[in-house]
């Protein structure tokens, strides 16, 4: 036996919530929304895939953002998702340097801390 890889990463959000969760990580992001299969749709939430990144969001009635916990994800021209996350109203903040990454975190619209990283170039994550 042994763990290969992470499949998916998955995070609460309030019921009702598909519409913002589509918005933020559909629109804003850039992930393309996936189909929930038949049986899970039931439930509520929305899936978003990206080859590899899956990021699924499930209905949680009893709701708390997960303001610690966080998947942290990869991207490429950090400046230009910045712009669009600011023009979208959502609130950057840094924090202390990671040695070969350029980063922020900003909150998903349920208040879920989300990482976004650009490997620096010639940098460790590069």
């Amino acid at each position: 036996m042994s763990l290969l890889a992470i499949d998916h990463v998955q995070l609460a959000m309030p019921p009702g919530g598909e519409d913002a969760a589509r918005r933020f990580y559909g629109d804003v992001l850039g992930l393309p929304e996936t189909p929930k299969p038949e049986h899970l749709a039931k439930r509520g939430g929305c899936w978003f895939e990206d080859g590899v990144l899956k990021i699924h969001l499930g209905v949680e009635a009893d709701f708390r953002p997960a303001r610690k916990a966080h998947p942290g994800l990869l991207v490429s021209d950090l400046p230009a998702l910045k712009a669009r996350l600011s023009d979208g109203g959502f609130t950057l903040k840094d924090d202390e340097p990671l040695e070969g990454y350029d980063r922020i975190y900003v909150d998903d619209p349920f208040g879920n801390r989300i990482e976004l990283l650009e490997p620096l170039s010639g940098g460790e994550g590069a």
